[in-house]
């Protein structure tokens, strides 16, 4: 593991950029930057296009090292290359940004009131490419969608068993059992889960290093006590749906926990942007974003 990576991870201010949309979110995610999906046809289009919105984002003045401790990528976006440079080395070299990938393959069907993740097939041979192409960690994604016991619980150890086949091959894993914002019982599901997560924690090898994506807690403070626990690297929250202004307010009032934003750090950019337009509202969006990640 890369010493200067897990310290800047660990200690320096800035948030993570969520870039990982993959093929179920892509669409949205065109359409909402100004491409219908009547204007392109296939896959490979598609990821052609949402390649070239993040190498736009990505080369950016407005996305550095300043404000972004890293950025989270989908397997293709790591295949890819930007300016010349494979996508996790033109982030390091050029940006000094942290390069993370996206491992899970979605959401299985709800039962007990989640959606646990799909199994991952191959997921050993895809760390050590992820390895090869110099990726310093990884995120799943898990939804809880109302306050269940046995479901929660599920969540928890598939996030943990395979948090710590990650970690032991050599990457930091960001464990995210999102919980739904519009979920009608979120306290008391952060409240089930939070008691999971320390459960977990207190079992781990001290060797094991982890760090958690977590939606913002209607409590504020919440997972303070979680962050001080020494195998974790660092908590962040996803925007969840929140507009970025609501984001931000709902963050700020959290220390220590910084964003991992998609939908929120995008809001706003458009393919028919000028550069400067499109630098300009990117900055924007940066800097308020980093603003509540360090209060």
């Amino acid at each position: 593991m890369n010493t200067e990576q897990l310290n800047r991870m660990r200690s320096g201010k800035g948030f993570i950029a969520a870039l990982d949309q993959s093929g179920g979110s892509t669409p949205k995610a065109l359409r909402l930057y100004g491409i219908a999906e009547d204007s392109y046809h296939g896959e490979e289009e598609m990821f052609d296009l949402v390649h070239s919105m993040r190498t736009r984002i990505m080369t950016s003045p407005a996305f550095t090292s300043e404000h972004i401790l890293a950025a989270i990528l989908f397997e293709k976006t790591m295949e890819r290359e930007v300016e010349g440079k494979l996508t996790a080395d033109y982030l390091w070299e050029e940006k000094h940004i942290l390069p993370i990938l996206k491992v899970d393959k979605g959401l299985a069907l709800v039962e007990n009131g989640v959606q646990c993740m799909k199994p991952i097939p191959g997921l050993d041979e895809l760390l050590v490419r992820a390895k090869e192409r110099h990726i310093f960690g990884t995120k799943m994604r898990s939804v809880i969608k109302e306050a269940n016991e046995a479901g929660i619980r599920a969540v928890v150890e598939q996030q943990f068993e395979l948090g710590i086949q990650i970690a032991e091959a050599g990457l930091v894993p960001i464990l995210e059992p999102e919980i739904d914002i519009f979920s009608t019982d979120k306290a008391e599901s952060e409240r089930i889960m939070k008691g999971y997560l320390q459960e977990h924690l207190a079992k781990l090898d001290d060797s094991i290093q982890i760090m958690f994506k977590l939606s913002i807690p209607d409590v504020d403070g919440f997972y303070s006590d979680i962050m001080e626990d020494t195998h974790v690297v660092r908590v962040v929250a996803l925007s969840g749906g929140y507009s970025r202004d609501e984001a931000d307010e709902k963050l700020a009032r959290n220390p220590g926990l910084i964003a991992s934003f998609s939908r929120a750090l995008t809001q706003g950019l458009n393919v028919n942007q000028t550069e400067e337009e499109f630098n300009n509202l990117l900055r924007e969006s940066i800097d308020a974003i980093y603003k509540a990640s360090i209060t």
